[in-house]
C-alpha cells in the first residue's frame, strides 16, 4: 500500500520533469505559466498507475473484487444528492472559511490557492482543456476515493480496531486524509485539502461504500475547473 502511494508519486513528479526536460520547460509544480498539458497528462496518468492500480491488485489477490473489498459502489439515493451538495458545500463553504483567519497574514491569499488549479490545466485550451477537466472531474474522484477512502482507510480501521470503535474511525480518517492531501503535493493547500480529505473519509465511514465520497470529489473538482474556465 505505501509503496503503491510511493510510486505513483515519485512517477509522476518523474514524467512531469522528463516532459518538461524534453520541452525546455523550466517547471515549477503548482506555478501557473511554468507547466504544460503534455506534462499534465502525463504526470496524472502516472500518478494513477500507482494510487488506482494497488488496491485493484488487491483486490484481485483477494478475490473478492474492488465492490466488497473497498465499497466501490454508487447508488443514486442518497449518493448523487448528498455528493453534490457535499461536494460544493466543502468548496465554496469549508475552504473559505478555513483559509479566513490566514487572510490578514497571507498576502494575495486567494490567488495562490488558485494556483494549482491554473497550473493543473497548464494553458491547455479546447479539447485539451476539456480532456483535462474530464480526468479531474471523473478519473481523479474513482482511483483517489478507491485508494485513500477504499484501500487506506479500510487497512487503517482493521489494524487500529483494537483500540476502540470512536478512537480507531477518527485517527484512521486524519491518517488518510493527511496523505490525500500530501498526494498532491500541494504546500499552502494541504490544509484545505486535509479538511476535504477529512469529510470523504467521514462519508466513507459512515454509508460504507465510496459512492457518496466520489460524488462529493466529482462535485468539488467539477466547481473548481468551471470556476476557473469563467474567470470567477
Amino acid at each position: 500500500m505505501l509503496l503503491g502511494f510511493l510510486v505513483g508519486i515519485v512517477a509522476s513528479s518523474l514524467s512531469e520533469l522528463s516532459v518538461a526536460a524534453a520541452t525546455g520547460v523550466a517547471f515549477v509544480r503548482g506555478s501557473p505559466g511554468r507547466t504544460t498539458p503534455s506534462m499534465v497528462l502525463v504526470g496524472l496518468l502516472t500518478l494513477w498507475v500507482g494510487l488506482g492500480g494497488v488496491p485493484l491488485l488487491v483486490a484481485r489477490r483477494k478475490g473478492n473484487g474492488p465492490v466488497r473489498d473497498f465499497g466501490l459502489t454508487l447508488r443514486p439515493w442518497p449518493d448523487l444528492p448528498l455528493g453534490v451538495l457535499v461536494g460544493l458545500g466543502s468548496q465554496y463553504l469549508l475552504i473559505p472559511l478555513l483559509y479566513l483567519p490566514l487572510q490578514p497574514l497571507i498576502p494575495n491569499l486567494a490567488n495562490r490557492l488558485s494556483h494549482p488549479a491554473q497550473s493543473f490545466t497548464g494553458g491547455a485550451h479546447g479539447a485539451m482543456y476539456i480532456l483535462l477537466g474530464v480526468l479531474a472531474a471523473a478519473g481523479a474522484p474513482v482511483v483517489e476515493e478507491l485508494f485513500f477512502r477504499g484501500l487506506l482507510l479500510r487497512s487503517l480501521l482493521k489494524r487500529l480496531g483494537p483500540i476502540g470503535p470512536r478512537l480507531a474511525p477518527i485517527i484512521s480518517i486524519l491518517v488518510a486524509a493527511v496523505a490525500f492531501g500530501l498526494a498532491h503535493q500541494e504546500g499552502l493547500q494541504l490544509l484545505g485539502l486535509t479538511a476535504f480529505g477529512v469529510v470523504l473519509g467521514i462519508l466513507a465511514h459512515r454509508f460504507g461504500r465510496l459512492g457518496p465520497g466520489m460524488v462529493a470529489h466529482t462535485a468539488f473538482n467539477t466547481a473548481a475547473i468551471l470556476t476557473l474556465a469563467f474567470g470567477h
